[in-house]
């Protein structure tokens, strides 16, 4: 299985999609001579598994690729042709065709939220100027306790994680292929924005966090704030949602926040400091990167959901790949392609 998750994903960067899938098609269909009418059930039964494999795979990881209707076309003639011989391979592509539409519908649902909270956005900013402060509700109003918050973060982070796509990374550090006269592999597929929108979160948790703290007029309760958002951060670090963590601090460190001296001075800052430490960017991010190990290794031998959550910090991972990508060469110089 590692195999092929890693051959369908590296796959596309030398073709599109559904080029492969044609070229499976071709040789399941014409070479094994799936076309034939008085085809033994002896033949379908040796193929068959190894093709539902492959296919199973192909639609529960990269099941974007199937919003192509090139893709659609050759997998259902493909299915049709194994599921004409046996009626356990029928229940089996039955099976397969309805998990596929399962998950297609709830990515296009999942895109549609996110676009009417983008839609909806700027509305809610115009609607927080115009409400008196006095009838404003902070964030401590709406849920008082640090942990249920953090709790919160961790589902929507994951959420927003799981709808990620292997090949969304692709295609963001995709380059054209020197070799290939043609145009890059993602120039006339409709890409999806899951990795942008997981990254306009991240943007959008730093500045609730910075418009919490500034919107009270007091400084106590502006320190209150502050305090309360330290908390969170410590549960987040605790749960293993590192992407939070460091969206909060982020927020607590822009500007507007930073420059509060007469608040700050308020704010018992031992915890935030101790936090800080670990989100350090010097030595590449060493200490955070020594508490994800940790979180990695607690998450292996986790008894519990909990124990088993590790979210890292996104943009930072973004990076590591995106360097990774660039220091491997997707050919040799002699042209072949780099399995390296």
């Amino acid at each position: 299985r590692t195999y092929i998750f890693t051959f369908l994903l590296s796959s596309r960067l030398f073709m599109h999609p559904y080029e492969l899938m044609a070229k499976v098609c071709y040789l399941c269909i014409e070479q094994q001579r799936l076309s034939e009418p008085g085809l033994d059930k002896n033949q379908i039964q040796k193929i068959a598994p190894k093709i539902l494999q492959l296919l199973t795979e192909w639609t529960e990881t990269f099941p974007y690729d199937f919003r192509d209707e090139r893709m659609m076309k050759n997998l259902k003639e493909l299915v049709q042709r194994i599921a004409s011989g046996d009626e356990t391979y029928r229940k089996n592509v039955q099976q397969l065709h309805q998990n596929l539409i399962r998950k297609l519908t709830t990515v296009s649902q999942y895109e549609e939220v996110l676009a009417k909270i983008n839609a909806t956005s700027t509305d809610c900013i115009t609607v927080l100027k115009t409400k008196p402060q006095s009838i404003q509700r902070d964030i401590i109003t709406v849920c008082n306790d640090p942990y249920a918050l953090a709790e919160q973060l961790t589902h929507i982070e994951l959420e927003r994680l799981n709808y990620i796509g292997p090949e969304e990374f692709i295609q963001a550090f995709v380059q054209k292929d020197p070799l290939d006269n043609d145009k890059s592999c993602y120039g006339d597929q409709k890409k999806t924005g899951n990795l942008e929108a997981y990254v306009e979160w991240f943007n959008r948790l730093s500045y609730l966090v910075a418009t919490e703290i500034c919107m009270p007029v007091k400084k106590k309760h502006r320190a209150r704030v502050i305090e309360y958002f330290i908390d969170v951060a410590r549960e987040c670090f605790n749960i293993g949602n590192f992407n939070s963590l460091m969206a909060i601090i982020s927020g607590m460190n822009m500007s507007p926040v930073s420059r509060l001296k007469k608040t700050w001075a308020k704010v018992k800052t031992d915890k935030f400091d101790i936090l800080e430490h670990q989100m350090d960017p010097s030595g590449n991010f060493y200490n955070y990167r020594t508490a994800l190990r940790g979180a990695a290794q607690r998450s292996s031998t986790a008894h519990s959901n909990r124990e088993r959550i590790v979210i890292p910090f996104f943009s930072l991972l973004i990076k590591d790949i995106y360097f990774l990508n660039e220091s491997c060469a997707n050919r040799l110089p002699n042209g072949h392609v780099n399995f390296e």
